[in-house]
C-alpha cells in the first residue's frame, strides 16, 4: 500500500478501526490507490460522519429537548 494512504489512514481513527474490521479493503486500496476516496465516502456512510448525518442528528437532539420542556411545563 502506498505511504501516503497508509499516514491518511492512521491519520483518522475512525478509517483505520474500519479497515481492521472489514479487511477486504486492504486489497481493494493495496490494488488500485485512487478507490481511497470510494473508501472515505463507504466509511463516513457506515459511521454517520457526513454533513448530511450530523445535521440529521442535531436536529433529533433538538426535537427531544424540546420534547422534554414541552412536558415539563
Amino acid at each position: 500500500m502506498h505511504q501516503d494512504i497508509v499516514k491518511k489512514l492512521l491519520d483518522k481513527p475512525e478509517y483505520y478501526k474500519y479497515l481492521k474490521e472489514n479487511s477486504e479493503w486492504v486489497k481493494v486500496l493495496k490494488r488500485n490507490p485512487k478507490k481511497y476516496n470510494d473508501f472515505v465516502k463507504f466509511v463516513k456512510e457506515k459511521y454517520k460522519l457526513r454533513a448530511q448525518d450530523r445535521f440529521n442528528n442535531a436536529v433529533n437532539h433538538m426535537s427531544v429537548l424540546s420534547e422534554v420542556l414541552s412536558s415539563l411545563k
